[in-house]
């Protein structure tokens, strides 16, 4: 009989490039090439129960290089996770669980969705952020009930990115001893060799980023992968790179070590041929040796041991440590443990600030109230107002801090957000100036359509930022928010309006949330408050039954039109005021709220806000305007920025004037 760990490999080989062949489409490259590395790990030195894919104490395994999905699939279907044979032959096909990258809460096992390379190795990072701060919240001393590492197989596409490095770079200072990171270092992309633009030696890379680098040469050989394996999971104060030489293509003499074997099925013929290389005897398609299925069944009642260990140590762990315990339960419940929407004390503010400084309050009242509350900025805390104060810092000698240090590392801090909450148990936010959302577009992205709750605080929302002038103006990034499918954007108007923002952010489990907030200060309005949570509603309502015209904004341009409408009530004109804090949140009303805030009998209506026009037009109509800056900014003082681009009263007063006239 062959040796079992070689067939199993094969095996894993095999049903990969047959679905891939199936579908006419993928990526038989990396499945060939990296099985060995796979294989070991799932079967030597990964920590997980196929019988319970979400045991809080798992190992985490994610495939940066999500191109090579067809790998992942195989495994998982080896290892008993809920996938069939059916499932693989349905890859890449319409309503099938095994989809062209891995797909988060579609496939059960999959820890995220990867793609877009590099993403999975900042995932990766905030997983193991979760990991440490949460042992370090729960262990106790011979109650080590959370105790994991997170793993990842990269390729030298994710290695190119540079959202690897920001993230590399930060678990390296942060010392994540739990991250083991397997580099599948093959030399070649869809344009050939990397030596024509990846010519550096990532080890080093590595090395001065702080983290261990081991280096295999044969990425065939599991003997020398379970003892690399070995090392790494014994360094507690670095993350670990194995760098692990393999073939992209391996078993293809016709494609083995060329970019033809990346991105195209291998063909009928060459699967013959890979076939006989490997010494795979079976004619029949989909074929699993009878010797793979009764070592793999074996390989899943092991590991089905070490999740029963752990929950007979976790109930000894709940007699002990009570409170403790309670805490846990509420960590990994997806429901608050306080009533914030009858707090007084939430929704009280005392005067004007600006809604990034109503913000900083907000989250420094959540803090001792929600303590999974974890969360930093892009080395902007100061601006930001996201510091929660005596709280202390996340660093590698005080794994106890809430407040979390990116750095000047936007793209790495969102993904590294998505990783911290899909570790479970931890509620995470970040934060930068929205101009530089454009940086975290990416990964803002992929929260979305992970329907992650991610917080994103984004502060000096506007023209208003002044003197720095247009490269920190944000003028098209409330829009591009905005068309980002399950993305839910507000842009509060004062203080009270910023709370009802913080509490859709916390209490909407399906998506995340942007919030866009002012550097300067906003009136505080009587008639604000808890009716933000419908998105839009009537801040100032006119005399009429039925309004001569409708104003609308958002954040700081409420102003505007609140006192303009005071002047316009002067030349006898009744108008309703609008405050218009979230698109998304008010299409998700009723028609019949939608109608009695915006009447489809109304047709003068004035939107004002100052970013791009890109957005408004659905609700204005085509008898509406809008007041917009369609352009960048400039440097200046931002009270005359506001008066040269037309965000007064006066011109609010003016706009509302033609439309009636009109």
């Amino acid at each position: 009989m062959k040796d079992i760990d070689e067939l199993t490999i094969n095996t894993i080989r095999i049903l990969s490039v047959e679905a891939i062949e199936k579908a006419k489409s993928g990526h038989p490259g990396l499945p060939l090439g990296s099985a060995p590395i796979a294989y070991t790990l799932w079967a030597k030195g990964l920590k997980h129960n196929p019988k319970n894919p979400n045991w809080s104490n798992r190992d985490r395994f994610i495939l940066s290089a999500g191109h090579g999905s067809a790998l992942l699939y195989s495994i998982l279907y080896l290892f008993g996770y809920e996938l069939t044979i059916d499932d693989l032959k349905q890859f890449r096909q319409w309503g099938s669980k095994t989809p062209g990258h891995p797909e988060y809460g579609h496939t059960i096992g999959i820890e995220t969705t990867t793609g877009p390379l590099g993403q999975g190795i900042a995932n990766g990072v905030g997983m193991a952020i979760a990991e440490a701060y949460l042992a370090k919240k729960f262990n106790k001393p011979g109650y080590p009930v959370v105790d994991h590492n997170t793993y990842c197989l990269a390729g030298d596409g994710c290695m190119m990115e540079g959202i690897s490095s920001e993230a590399a770079s930060l678990a390296g200072t942060l010392g994540l001893g739990k991250l083991i990171v397997f580099y599948d270092s093959n030399n070649i992309t869809i344009e050939g060799n990397t030596n024509i633009a990846f010519t550096e030696n990532v080890g080093k890379r590595f090395e001065s980023y702080g983290w261990q680098v081991l280096n295999i040469n044969d990425g065939n050989d599991i003997k020398i992968l379970e003892t690399s394996l070995d090392v790494a999971k014994k360094e507690f104060n670095k993350p670990t790179i194995i760098i692990v030489k393999t073939q992209i293509g391996y078993g293809c003499p016709e494609k083995q070590g060329k970019a033809s074997a990346h991105g195209e099925p291998l063909g009928e013929e060459n699967i013959k041929c890979t076939k006989r290389f490997l010494n795979w005897e079976h004619k029949e398609s989909f074929f699993v040796p009878e010797e793979v299925k009764d070592h793999m069944n074996k390989l899943i009642k092991n590991l089905e041991i070490e999740e029963n260990k752990w929950n007979k140590l976790k109930t000894k762990y709940n007699l002990e440590f009570p409170e403790l315990a309670k805490e846990w339960e509420i960590y990994h419940s997806k429901d608050l443990p306080i009533n914030l929407l009858g707090n007084k004390n939430f929704w009280s503010f005392q005067h004007e600030m600006s809604t990034k400084n109503a913000s900083g309050k907000v989250i420094n009242r959540l803090a001792d109230k929600l303590t999974n509350l974890i969360g930093g900025s892009a080395d902007l805390a100061p601006s930001n107002k996201t510091r929660m104060k005596n709280e202390g810092d996340f660093t590698k000698e005080n794994r106890a801090g809430r407040n979390l240090h990116f750095g000047i590392r936007e793209h790495a801090m969102s993904a590294i957000a998505n990783g911290i909450y899909l570790h479970g148990g931890l509620i995470p936010y970040v934060s930068t100036f929205l101009v530089f959302s454009d940086y975290m577009k990416a990964s803002m992205r992929l929260s979305a359509l992970m329907k992650l709750p991610i917080i994103y605080v984004l502060t000096h929302d506007s023209i208003g930022v002044g003197e720095d002038g247009p490269t920190h103006e944000p003028i098209e990034q409330l829009a591009s928010l905005r068309s980002i499918p399950n993305m839910t954007v507000y842009r509060p108007a004062d203080a009270k309006e910023t709370a009802a923002a913080w509490y859709y952010s916390l209490t909407n489990k399906n998506s995340p949330t942007s919030i866009v907030l002012t550097r300067q200060d906003v009136p505080l309005y009587d008639e604000t408050g808890k009716d933000a949570l419908r998105g839009a509603y009537i801040l100032k309502d006119s005399k009429k039954e039925v309004p001569d015209l409708i104003l609308m904004a958002s954040g700081s341009e409420v102003e505007l039109i609140y006192e303009a409408e005071k002047k316009l009530e002067k030349r006898g004109i009744d108008a309703r005021v609008v405050s218009f804090p979230s698109f998304e949140v008010f299409e998700n009303q009723d028609n019949k709220y939608k109608e009695s805030i915006l009447p489809k009998s109304v047709k003068k209506r004035l939107a004002v806000e100052a970013a791009t026009s890109f957005g408004w037009y659905k609700y204005i109509g085509l008898e509406g305007n809008i007041i917009s800056i369609d352009h960048f900014g400039a440097s200046a003082p931002a009270k005359e920025l506001f008066n040269n681009y037309g965000f007064t009263v006066e011109n609010v007063v003016s706009k509302a004037l033609k439309l009636i006239q009109s």
